[in-house]
């Protein structure tokens, strides 16, 4: 089978088209044939050698969508189409292939109204908005802050706090263009920070009484900003670090408001909370309250290309490969 692994960790040119034998069923799996997956940040730290644990050689891909072709059960029959993520394409070889073994456990079934592409952008993305707001304390009536509208968690923090009956879902751009995209994708509190800052743009829409609840997968100044935001007793979880490992902030942001700043590890999650996930985001799905947007499709053998257009172009929605 097909399948672009990466040789070494020292950057693009490290992953290659390779021929590899298709992997064998074994017990609590099952064998997929790969329709598509989702193109993470995560693959480009791994790709450029950030991420310890990987060890090269490695087929990346940590989260996709396919069909069961042999070990299904009652549960995952053959021929079903599934979407999954686990440690896959970071401890074992992931879904940048053809085929994969995935553990039953890691799977959940397509609703009919989603097709492949999408359904290769939800796992990841998803599961962090949701399992993080939940373990902020997400109930109706309060107000949530997701940097990066564009950006497949900032999106979906959105998408799932708006969902969930947030009384304002805010989120944020650094691009003009992206702020005109998210207006036409019914995104209605998003901050222009070409025209306003951060703070600005939270006291407008929020008013005085700030935010309860950040979701930060930016990292760098823009956590630094945004702990300023916060309500009393509110709280950020910080994720990700797209604009910078390092941030600067103000202890009195969190002293004098009783503040809380946390972080969140998605694959540390308990099978619980993998299955509360599961169950609610099927729901939402069918609902149509949630929806990836897709920015674009490559093909698997262009991997790289869309790896270096996902981190270097930074397209509004997610970057998706085609088996």
């Amino acid at each position: 089978m097909r399948a672009m692994r990466a040789a070494g960790f020292n950057g693009y040119g490290d992953l290659k088209s390779v021929e590899v034998a298709k992997p064998a069923v074994s017990e609590g799996r099952v064998l997929i044939r790969m329709t598509a997956s989702g193109v993470t940040p995560l693959e480009h730290t791994i790709l450029t050698g950030h991420f310890p644990l990987a060890k090269a050689p490695l087929i990346l891909g940590s989260e996709g969508a396919g069909v069961i072709e042999e070990g299904g059960d009652s549960q995952f029959p053959n021929g079903s189409r599934v979407m999954f993520t686990g440690a896959y394409g970071v401890l074992e070889n992931g879904t940048y292939s053809e085929w994969l073994s995935v553990k039953k456990e890691n799977l959940c079934l397509i609703p009919d109204n989603i097709d492949s592409k999408a359904a290769a952008g939800i796992p990841v993305a998803y599961s962090t908005a949701y399992l993080a707001l939940r373990a902020a304390g997400l109930a109706p009536g309060k107000t949530v802050l997701a940097p990066a509208i564009g950006g497949s968690v900032g999106n979906a923090v959105t998408q799932v706090a708006m969902a969930l009956g947030a009384k304002h879902a805010i989120s944020t751009t650094t691009n003009h263009e992206k702020a005109k995209q998210a207006k036409k994708h019914g995104f209605s509190e998003v901050i222009d920070m070409t025209q306003e800052t951060l703070t600005a743009g939270v006291r407008r829409i929020a008013g005085d009484s700030g935010v309860d609840i950040i979701i930060d997968a930016i990292g760098g100044p823009v956590l630094s900003e945004a702990l300023g935001t916060l309500a009393q007793g509110g709280s950020l979880t910080t994720l990700g670090y797209s604009a910078g490992r390092k941030s600067t902030i103000d202890v009195t942001d969190l002293i004098w408001k009783e503040a809380s700043i946390r972080s969140f590890l998605l694959f540390s999650q308990s099978p619980d909370a993998w299955a509360d996930f599961w169950t609610t985001a099927t729901g939402l799905l069918k609902a149509g309250k949630i929806k990836p947007i897709i920015a674009r499709a490559f093909e698997l053998s262009a991997a790289p290309a869309a790896l270096r257009h996902l981190v270097e172009d930074r397209p509004f929605g997610r970057v998706i490969l085609t088996a």
